[in-house]
C-alpha cells in the first residue's frame, strides 16, 4: 500500500523484482519506497509482500534524538499497522526477529528488492486448530 501521506505522490505497484529504494518524498510528511530511477513515482506495496534488503535495516529511534538503529536482518515481509487510526502511518515491515518498524522511520536510502507478492491481496489465513482457515476480505 501508499501511506495516508503519500496519496498526492504519483504511485504504481510493486512488481516482483523491482529494485526500491527507501525515500523522502517531495510534498509528503512521510517517507517510502521508490523504485530505482525512478525518484518521484512511490511503488506500492501489498501487505504480505516480502523485500530483500542489501545491508541490515536502519531506522530511526521512536523518538529521533536518540540515534538511529540498525536489525540485523535482511528479508523483511510488508504489512499494515494502526489501521483503527486513519490519521496514523500503516506501512510498516516485519522482521523474523517479530520486529515492526514503521516504512517512514526507515533511513533513506536503503536498497532492497521484492522478492515475492503475497499469493492473493484478498486472502487472508488464519489457523484454528490443525487446520488452516482461509477468509476472503
Amino acid at each position: 500500500m501508499c501511506d495516508y501521506s503519500l496519496h498526492h505522490v504519483a504511485s504504481r505497484p510493486a512488481k516482483v523484482g523491482d529494485k526500491l529504494v527507501s525515500t523522502k518524498f517531495e510534498n509528503a510528511l512521510t517517507r517510502g519506497f521508490a523504485a530505482v530511477g525512478e525518484p518521484n513515482v512511490a511503488v506500492c506495496v501489498l501487505p504480505g509482500t516480502e523485500l530483500g534488503f542489501e545491508n541490515a535495516v536502519e531506522y530511526e529511534a521512536a523518538l529521533g534524538f536518540l540515534g538511529g538503529r540498525k536489525i540485523a536482518d535482511k528479508v523483511a515481509r510488508f504489512r499494515q499497522v494502526n489501521l483503527e487510526q486513519p490519521a496514523a502511518h500503516h506501512d510498516a515491515l516485519e522482521f523474523p526477529n517479530g520486529k515492526i518498524v514503521l516504512v517512514t522511520r526507515l533511513l533513506e536510502g536503503q536498497h532492497a528488492t521484492v522478492l515475492q507478492l503475497p499469493a492473493s491481496p484478498n486472502l487472508v489465513r488464519t489457523m484454528k486448530g490443525e487446520a488452516a482457515v482461509f477468509t476472503v476480505v
